[in-house]
């Protein structure tokens, strides 16, 4: 279907590839988030296929102490957490954005917010500015296009020229459901922002996820550290609706046996993620 689909789109790109998690799959190349959805909603119409679809990630870079460099193409493969003698490198890129003025505010704040570092600032008129920032590429690629569209009700108009690699506090952060590594959801983000990534993830999966009959846990962890976490509450039945009064010993001796039912599922249970 992917060969077919080249044949009249160019800048598709794609390579197969092998997850432990996720089974034969293909790693793919796309202009933007646009153009994946395009290609993804012409897989699913036109070939009817069933399609599970992982964030969009950038390759990484681990350099030994001894100079040797590892080539990190998904989350799963980074060494977590990192050895001290270890360094991360992340692609970066020179972005060049051009708005009206009286958007410059706002956008110099979404950079900011993205780890950018501003380079220059040039008014090109006396209504138009020219922003340019060096940005890690990992948080181009996602959504930085739409918000930048959002925040200057679509004036602002960017472009951007990746020009190397730089070192930088970089780990994996894990999602752990009910004590199972989930490797599909694993990420790699920045060691400040891991606590709003991790919180961000594991809310989003509390609404996921159905209630099962135990609690479920869920974690976001960097190595063995846990930086946030969420719980799905238990279904419960009432196991006192046949009580009608009577000895309050009763009541205990039907709640801790539900609880001793709780605990055993919980050792046992599993549960299922929705794609």
């Amino acid at each position: 279907a992917l060969g077919k689909l080249k044949l009249n789109d160019a800048a598709l790109a794609y390579e197969p590839e092998v997850s432990s998690a996720m089974g034969f799959g293909f790693r793919c190349g796309f202009l933007g988030l646009l153009h994946m959805e395009i290609v993804q909603e012409r897989l699913e119409r036109e070939y009817d296929l069933d399609l599970i679809v992982t964030a969009p990630s950038v390759v990484y870079k681990v350099k030994e102490k001894d100079g040797t460099e590892i080539t990190v193409e998904t989350p799963s493969k980074m060494p977590s957490p990192p050895d001290r003698n270890t360094e991360t490198l992340e692609p970066y890129c020179r972005m060049e954005i051009i708005t009206p003025k009286e958007y410059v505010g706002t956008l110099m704040d979404l950079a900011q917010t993205r780890r950018g570092d501003m380079l220059d600032l040039k008014f090109l008129t006396p209504e138009r500015s020219m922003l340019i920032y060096k940005l890690p590429l990992a948080e181009v690629i996602t959504d930085f296009f739409d918000q930048m569209k959002t925040r200057s009700q679509g004036y602002a108009s960017m472009e951007y020229t990746v020009t190397g690699w730089e070192v930088n506090q970089l780990a994996r952060l894990d999602i752990l459901i009910n004590g199972e590594m989930a490797a599909p959801l694993s990420t790699v983000c920045h060691r400040d922002q891991a606590h709003d990534i991790g919180k961000a993830l594991t809310s989003k999966l509390k609404e996921l996820i159905p209630r099962q009959q135990f609690p479920v846990p869920i974690q976001a962890a960097i190595g063995a550290k846990i930086v946030a976490s969420s719980k799905i509450p238990a279904v419960r039945k009432d196991v006192l609706a046949k009580c009608y009064g009577g000895d309050i010993s009763r009541k205990k001796k039907l709640l801790q046996k539900q609880a001793k039912g709780k605990k055993r599922m919980k050792m046992m249970g599993k549960v299922n993620v929705p794609q």
